[in-house]
């Protein structure tokens, strides 16, 4: 992989980012009612909601507060929290490592329920095993979130007792404990859409002329299978994982308040309801700049796999 690919990705994502901060900024002013509105109730007097109003710069016109907020954003100032009263910045500093952990656990969780079940159904294709797979996925997949959330809630945690129902801990054993309901939540989904893609492309690879030939000249079935079909089929398993962690940090946000987890998909819904301007901004901007950089490693993951994906 060449400097000039990563140069050209990084390129690609400055204006991506740069529509988002305009999105962000109008998407939440677009929203019912007001952090006024919100902070005072409904027996605000229109002296209070004025006096609030320029205290936090929302009398100015909407052009203004937006050259404003791209200023303070680029000084590193997300401002602060119109209803918590503290920054920012240090809010989602304090709850993002907890969604990065939920995200990634859950993605792991994905991988090794996708990648061996995807062999098994590819290697026994239309064979009962094979149907049994793919039935199983696809209730699953058919699932909403929210929903899958509370079933396993309800049987694993309520039920049986093997889980917490919800909270988080102060150390790594107890926190993987803790996230292990909602990570599967997560993954279920997400595994259901990477292994019918890997069986697909398995079953493609598996027909290739390059691995006919690999099998010709003696070399063992593991080694075809590990070295010519795994590499070459991961490749768009690969692109679609990467293009799915939006939509599994989109689903943190939902089983995040399922599990009374203290993410940053909780305090997106707090501020939402709260018509907290400063913290949904800054929580939009961190989570697309988390998207972007996973796109990036995305694309470098498959040019590492497939070198001609770089020289396009």
């Amino acid at each position: 992989m060449s400097l000039n690919y990563l140069v050209v990705r990084l390129a690609q994502i400055l204006p991506t980012f740069l529509l988002i901060m305009v999105v962000a900024f109008v998407l939440v002013r677009l929203l019912p009612g007001d952090p006024t509105s919100a902070i005072l109730g409904l027996k605000a007097t229109d002296a209070d909601v004025a006096r609030l109003n320029a205290e936090y710069g929302l009398d100015k016109p909407i052009l203004v507060q937006f050259l404003f907020f791209l200023r303070n954003f680029f000084q590193g100032n997300l401002g602060d929290s119109i209803i918590l009263k503290v920054p920012v910045t240090s809010l989602i500093l304090q709850r993002l490592p907890v969604t990065l952990l939920l995200s990634a656990f859950a993605g792991l969780l994905a991988l090794l329920l996708a990648v061996p079940l995807a062999f098994l159904a590819a290697l026994n294709r239309d064979a009962k095993i094979d149907t049994i797979i793919r039935v199983l996925f696809q209730i699953g997949l058919s699932m909403p979130v929210f929903y899958l959330g509370l079933v396993l809630l309800i049987f694993f945690a309520v039920g049986l007792r093997w889980f917490p129902v919800g909270g988080f801990s102060d150390n790594l054993g107890s926190d993987l404990y803790h996230l292990f309901l909602p990570a599967l939540t997560l993954a279920l989904s997400l595994s259901a859409v990477l292994m019918r893609n890997l069986r697909n492309s398995i079953i493609e690879v598996l027909n290739a002329d390059y691995v006919d030939f690999a099998r010709a000249k003696g070399l063992r079935s593991r080694l075809v299978l590990g070295r010519h079909v795994l590499r070459n089929a991961l490749i768009s398993t690969v692109a679609l994982f990467g293009l799915n962690i939006g939509t599994l940090i989109g689903g943190a946000v939902i089983t995040e308040s399922v599990f009374a987890i203290p993410g940053v998909g909780r305090l997106m819904i707090d501020s939402i309801y709260g018509r907290d301007y400063p913290v949904i901004q800054g929580l939009t901007l961190a989570l697309a700049i988390l998207v972007s950089l996973v796109f990036l490693a995305t694309d470098i993951v498959q040019a590492s796999l497939d070198p001609r994906i770089a020289q396009r």
